[in-house]
């Protein structure tokens, strides 16, 4: 990557961080004071500006490197990034809710801040493929991974806040106990409604999120294994990110199952939703620290 393009690089994903960290304020702003109107519209255009950014720097890095751009961390972040403000403005799309884009602006903004001032310059440079990455299974097997990471990660943050709401009811509950049921009770009525709607709301659409982000991660794992075979000669040496997606898959395999079979709804389905959060992150970057195994090139070390 020749200096002039470099510097545009960089200065286009500073200014995608300004735009991003705009938008998650206008989102908080709109969701503190509902009525304004123009606060939601605002938030929506600014994130919708920094995403299509995104998507031109990317496009254009993948021109420059003559390789998709999917080769170390930091190109995986960016993705990442794009992925995850991608899935927001559909759903905003679906539910005209702003709440969700108040949940996911924070985490882009601080997944693009990690990929700018954490990672070493050297890393941030688009370079030449090592060979194990020339295939065209790197475009198959690792944007699918993470488009089903960045899918299910806004799935699980929906029944996070599902978990962090229902803690509220019970707070509430122990705050007012004493309180004259006659003070209250249109205001608590009113108030009520409309959290339990909000909550079942949230269960249902983390519900319909997960479902979409699982198959995706399914076909991301198997081209995985079909990629190692033609590379390595195995379709599964069990290393640390090939066990932990194995650990993923077997989490959010096992909140369907319980959704679908066992009917399990509410603050166990999101539960079990959230450990799938804190999984996710540790497949996709946790392991990336250790430095170790088949899948340690072009990441940390």
């Amino acid at each position: 990557m020749s200096i002039n393009m470099l510097s545009l690089h960089n200065s286009s994903i500073n200014i995608t961080f300004a735009i991003l960290l705009l938008s998650m304020l206008l989102y908080w702003s709109s969701m503190a004071f509902p009525n304004i109107k123009v606060l939601c519209t605002s938030a929506r255009t600014t994130l919708l500006t920094s995403n299509l950014i995104l998507f031109t720097t990317i496009s254009l890095r993948w021109v420059n490197s003559r390789h998709f751009p999917l080769s170390n961390l930091y190109e995986s972040l960016l993705f990442l990034t794009w992925g995850m403000t991608f899935v927001n403005l559909i759903l905003e799309n679906k539910t005209k809710s702003n709440i969700i884009g108040a949940l996911i602006s924070p985490l882009s903004t601080l997944v693009i801040a990690f990929a700018s001032l954490s990672l070493p310059s050297s890393m941030q440079k688009a370079t030449a493929l090592v060979p194990a990455l020339k295939s065209n299974w790197l475009v198959m097997h690792v944007s699918v991974m993470m488009i089903s990471y960045a899918i299910l990660m806004v799935g699980t943050l929906l029944s996070i806040l599902f978990l962090v709401l229902s803690q509220e009811d019970k707070y509430r509950f122990k705050k007012n106990i004493m309180i004259q049921k006659e003070q209250t009770s249109s205001l608590s009525a009113s108030y009520a409604e409309h959290k339990l709607r909000l909550m079942d709301n949230l269960d249902n659409l983390s519900y319909r999120t997960i479902a979409l982000g699982f198959p995706l991660l399914t076909v991301g794992i198997i081209s995985g294994a079909v990629w190692a075979n033609e590379a390595w000669g195995s379709y599964w040496s069990w290393d640390p990110k090939e066990t932990w997606a194995l650990i993923t898959w077997l989490v959010f395999a096992s909140y369907l199952h319980s959704r679908i079979t066992k009917g399990w709804q509410g603050k166990k389905a999101a539960m079990l939703a959230s450990l799938g959060f804190v999984v996710v992150w540790i497949c996709y970057l946790g392991v990336n620290f250790l430095g170790q195994g088949l899948h340690s090139y072009g990441w940390m070390s």
